[in-house]
């Protein structure tokens, strides 16, 4: 099947799709919308399409269907998931609020649709610092992401900021000892790194941001020569937009966006895919630490 001839097909089938910037460059150059999980989510609540479908994992597809539970919401492979999704259980949430008493829960995106319906905000790395300071409540647990609570509880030194041991395998697998030998070899390349980075890292960044913030830092930057820290995927757009400027990666694939593939989309508007469903219970608490987000970065 030609571009052309998908295209029509999806236009015929009333369907839209939006892409993370993780997965393969051949997905995203036919996506209606490429994008982090903030923007993604944002543009969900606004697309009149009746069928959505998600390039990314599974808990992208699970936010997109609860945000539009009157939409047809399809994943191109159901199997596509984030480790980090599943490092947080309910029982780990009952307990620290069992412990605490006032305390407010603040859920990474990167979640299951039940931990979001067991929390008071969703967050993401886009606008975790809006969240934050939206929340009332001194306490605060985030979960999953330790290394982004980490990164960015200093910036609130009058929460009391209690962070889960939950993490990106991809992003916390670079080291210090990697982004020196980055920079060794490239001295006048400021660097991007992701806050889903381990903060040891950070004293050699020069600025933290989700995908989104490093293509904005990117296009302010004079610099010719960048070091980016974070998955790879996102190269595609950094060289669409960019293609003057040089950058430099320590290679780290997630696996998960790796599994969207062209040939699913194209299942997917044939008829061969069954919808995402989230249980309507679960949806409904979930939905609410959702637009909790949302209101929080409404200005």
């Amino acid at each position: 099947m030609n571009l052309q001839e998908l295209m029509e097909l999806k236009r015929d089938k009333d369907a839209v799709i939006l892409a993370h910037y993780y997965v393969d460059k051949d997905v995203q150059s036919i996506a209606d919308y490429v994008g982090d999980s903030f923007f993604l989510a944002k543009k969900a609540t606004t697309v009149k399409e009746n069928n959505i479908i998600m390039a990314g994992v599974y808990f992208m597809g699970e936010t997109m269907k609860i945000l539009n539970p009157e939409k047809h919401v399809y994943l191109p492979d159901i199997e596509a998931d984030c480790p980090m999704a599943h490092m947080i259980t309910i029982e780990e949430i009952e307990d620290m609020r069992h412990k605490y008493g006032n305390l407010a829960v603040v859920c990474y995106v990167n979640s299951t649709a039940e931990i979001k319906a067991h929390s008071d905000y969703c967050c993401t790395s886009a606008n975790v610092q809006k969240v934050i300071s939206a929340v009332k409540e001194k306490n605060i647990f985030f979960v999953p992401d330790g290394n982004l609570g980490a990164n960015i509880k200093h910036l609130f030194p009058e929460k009391n900021i209690i962070c889960h041991t939950g993490n990106c395998p991809v992003h916390h697998a670079i080291t210090p000892e990697d982004v020196k030998m980055l920079k060794n070899a490239h001295p006048a390349a400021p660097v991007f790194a992701h806050p889903e980075c381990p903060p040891e890292i950070m004293e050699y960044v020069d600025v933290q941001g989700s995908t989104g913030g490093i293509l904005k830092a990117v296009e302010k930057t004079d610099a010719e020569e960048c070091i980016i820290l974070t998955e790879t995927g996102i190269l595609w757009e950094l060289k669409r937009r960019f293609p003057e400027k040089k950058f430099y990666f320590h290679e780290i694939i997630c696996d998960g966006m790796k599994q969207v593939h062209m040939k699913d989309i194209v299942s997917i508007l044939q008829g061969e895919k069954e919808e995402i469903f989230v249980p309507e219970d679960v949806s409904i608490k979930a939905k609410r630490a959702l637009d909790n987000m949302l209101a929080a970065c409404a200005n």
